[in-house]
């Protein structure tokens, strides 16, 4: 896996050869926002080869404004250099002749960069000798909606597509196979790997295990996944939603990440046969570290506030750091199925997490814990949505409290540095201040004839 400070020059070398491998025309340029966002811009395959060559320049607002746009912070709002991935072209899948490729910054700047702070931590695992293989898996609920009935509704009152649907439904199914056929053609021109498609609980609600694969490609896939999901479903007069938790009465949408080490050879790292539960030191220290640092660094896969309305007792989804095997409660879920599939899922990623951020969480956080030796506590076999979690265990309530602790990690700012950590918390906290702003319907059906 390459760094950011030597792209730029494989790029350059590669990426001609790439587009005339793929015969196309012109090229969607993208670069993921910190909210996993793809920014693209279209522009001709000679033009693109020349920005490969001589570099990227992208304008920087996208590190200093929020989901809507609006800046928090001050500045000229100036081009930064960046580096197009000759790696990442892959068709685009709604055009002929058309593809895309992803871009991120490079220097200085691109230390902000959550793409990057991922990239970082597999160059970790690659020095170890070892490699990284991972795979999201999204919930995700359409609604039979279009951007102009969602405003024209005041995003009130919305009407769920396949209104009839139940978790692995057949009819679902049956009814809309072309529709979840077209998902999948979209996904397969974007090699995007789909492990399955099913329905999942609730009206409308889907789920997609994606593909494992090798490094950053994992999470590219993902990132990938989720904006071309999106676009596929506009596209059909459909809205999809990735938000964490759309209403009291429907269950969380989960992102779940799974995770495994393999040596350079390909012998999987996280099992031994004499291990407890088929696992080894190794799994069981990455194990430690991520469930010490799990609830300091919780920002980082739960970014939005959304993601803090599906961390609550009662909402299949975990509220404190724990493990167990084979355990669907769990915070990490351990599956020891076979030695070569022998991997942790981290289930508390939703749906609305950045791919990126998630996995370098992850990795981080487990590389911590092998290099210092960190025990895990005991795994479990209980129902750990009702055991009451040990204070250290828990995990903060909402995104601000998790923003000041991940700022006062020492951990968190060895691993990706004060940059890094310093920009991220001040983007969560002003997303967390345009929250506590608001007043919610439910605030004012509680207090108005009472208070």
């Amino acid at each position: 896996m390459t760094d950011t400070g030597s792209s730029a020059g494989g790029a350059a070398a590669n990426f001609d050869a790439r587009l005339r491998e793929f015969g196309v025309a012109d090229v969607h340029i993208g670069i993921f926002d910190p909210d996993g966002m793809f920014r693209d811009k279209l522009v001709s395959a000679p033009k693109a080869a020349k920005l490969a060559t001589k570099g990227y320049p992208f304008c920087d607002v996208l590190y200093g404004w929020d989901t809507a746009e609006k800046t928090y912070s001050s500045g000229a709002y100036i081009d930064r250099p960046a580096t197009l991935f000759a790696d990442t072209i892959r068709r685009y899948p709604f055009a002929d002749n058309t593809a895309l490729c992803i871009a991120d910054f490079v220097g200085e700047f691109g230390l902000f960069s959550p793409r990057n702070q991922c990239l970082r931590m597999l160059h970790e695992v690659e020095k170890l000798g070892w490699r990284a293989f991972s795979a999201f898996e999204f919930e995700f609920f359409v609604f039979d909606e279009t951007p102009e009935s969602l405003r024209a509704k005041r995003f009130d009152g919305l009407k769920h597509f396949a209104q009839a649907n139940r978790t692995y439904s057949l009819s679902t199914s049956a009814l809309h196979g072309d529709l979840l056929a077209g998902l999948k053609s979209v996904m397969t021109t974007l090699d995007v790997g789909l492990d399955a498609i099913h329905t999942e609980l609730g009206p409308g609600c889907f789920e997609v295990p994606l593909t494992y694969a090798e490094g950053i490609k994992a999470a590219d896939d993902a990132a990938l996944f989720k904006n071309f999901a999106k676009a596929y479903f506009l596209r059909q007069g459909l809205t999809a939603a990735f938000m964490s938790k759309l209403s009291p009465e429907l269950a969380g949408q989960s992102g779940h990440l799974h995770v495994s080490l393999v040596s350079r050879e390909g012998t999987p790292l996280f099992y031994d046969p004499n291990g407890p539960d088929g696992l080894s030191r190794t799994a069981l220290h990455f194990i430690g570290g991520l469930i010490t640092l799990m609830p300091d660094w919780l920002a980082m896969c739960s970014h939005t506030v959304n993601a803090y309305k599906r961390m609550v007792p009662g909402a299949w989804a975990p509220t404190a750091a724990n493990w167990g095997a084979q355990n669907r409660t769990a915070a990490v879920r351990i599956i020891n199925d076979s030695p070569e599939a022998t991997r942790i899922e981290f289930r508390v990623p939703s749906a609305d997490t950045n791919p990126f951020l998630a996995l370098a969480m992850c990795l981080g956080a487990g590389l911590w814990g092998i290099r210092n030796e960190i025990e895990p506590p005991p795994s479990s076999t209980d129902n750990l949505y009702a055991v009451r979690p040990k204070p250290e265990n828990a995990f903060p309530t909402d995104l601000g409290r998790a923003a000041e602790r991940f700022a006062a990690s020492a951990p968190a700012r060895q691993t990706f540095g004060d940059t890094f950590v310093d920009a991220f918390v001040a983007a969560r906290l002003f997303e967390d201040e345009e929250y506590r702003r608001q007043v919610s319907p439910w605030e004012i059906r509680r207090y108005i004839e009472v208070v």
